[in-house]
């Protein structure tokens, strides 16, 4: 069994439980990383697509999702998002991804998203780094170009033609008291990545590979899974301050044009 990092337990908690409220359909994911979300929506019965930047990865997920591909169930497309084909979905959903999308882009990255799920009001998910005051080496090996505040999430929203239906802060207190501990292991094992482009940092941040901070052994699945971790996650959700956490949860509808 394959053992994950916490906050990501807690972040796909969280996700799971706001995803019983939904109606199985059709998702675009953007930037799934190591497939984690993606594996969570077909368990489900989700059909969809996903977008990635990084050829590499995106052939680890193929590889990791041949069976739903050769089903029909999941299509993998190394491309831009934004300027992919509109495409009528029930969610659009982003984990980790907006904070690598320059202003501009950021706007564009609304747009598409916006064309994609108001035939069908549907909803946008993204998860973010949050607490600028936690900008850290973590944000400068991996191409961020911003941390996210409740308020910065809000004025986006309405700013691009959305209407915000809810924002949680998520995974405190427990990547708060990780942080330290987070950060040196980055700092000693990808601390030379300062020196790429931020496009060569944000192709390397979907395959990251830091020992106790990204990956853990197998046998640590036996500490770190969604039993474990249930008080954890009922604690983010009680406390969840959304000025303290390092990562907030939105969910977005848009707007009448």
């Amino acid at each position: 069994m394959k053992a994950l990092p916490p906050g990501t337990i807690l972040q796909l908690m969280y996700l799971s439980e706001r995803l019983e409220r939904l109606q199985p359909g059709r998702f675009i994911e953007i930037g799934a990383g190591n497939g984690e979300i993606t594996s969570l929506l077909l368990s489900r019965g989700w059909i969809g697509s996903v977008y990635e930047f990084d050829a590499d990865t995106t052939a680890r997920l193929k590889e990791r999702f041949a069976d739903e591909i050769v089903e029909g169930r999941l299509v993998l497309s190394n491309s831009n998002y934004v300027r992919s084909e509109t495409a009528d979905v029930d969610i659009v959903i982003s984990s980790m991804v907006m904070e690598h999308l320059s202003d501009e882009d950021e706007a564009l990255f609304m747009q598409k998203s916006r064309a994609n799920l108001e035939h069908k009001h549907g909803t946008l998910i993204g998860i973010v780094p949050a607490g600028p005051r936690y900008w850290g080496i973590e944000d400068e090996i991996a191409g961020h170009f911003r941390r996210y505040t409740p308020d910065r999430i809000e004025a986006l929203a309405r700013a691009c033609g959305w209407s915000l239906q809810h924002l949680k802060g998520l995974t405190f207190p427990v990547s708060n008291l990780l942080l330290p501990v987070s950060n040196y292991l980055v700092t000693k094992q990808e601390g030379a990545k300062v020196s790429l482009s931020k496009l060569e940092q944000t192709k390397e941040s979907g395959r990251r590979n830091v020992k106790f901070k990204t990956t853990f052994p197998s046998i640590f699945s036996l500490i770190l899974n969604q039993y474990t971790m249930y008080p954890l996650h009922l604690l983010q959700k009680v406390l969840g301050p959304t000025d303290r956490s390092l990562v907030l949860y939105f969910e977005a509808r848009p707007l009448p044009r």
